[in-house]
């Protein structure tokens, strides 16, 4: 699984991609988002409020509870606002 981090996602992580392997108990988006918070501390912090965290799964909008699977990208960013 490739995951993307943009914005001050990437800034707190210190990265903007890695390749994962997903755990099997990781169904959706919203487990990927709970695991990668037991990562250490700079992926607490960056993941500390979901509720300022988008996804795209395969460069597609999604929603917390869209499914996951191996060979998937996911990308991670704060919600954007167009001008």
């Amino acid at each position: 699984m490739t995951l993307l981090y943009f914005a001050w996602l990437k800034s707190k992580l210190g990265i903007g991609e890695e390749q994962l392997d997903r755990p099997a108990s990781v169904q959706t988006v919203g487990g990927l988002l709970l695991w990668l918070q037991e990562r250490g501390a700079a992926y607490a912090e960056a993941f500390s409020n979901p509720s300022l965290i988008r996804a795209a799964v395969n460069q597609e909008h999604v929603d917390m509870t869209h499914p996951v699977q191996d060979g998937d990208e996911v990308a991670f960013f704060p919600p954007v606002t167009g001008g």
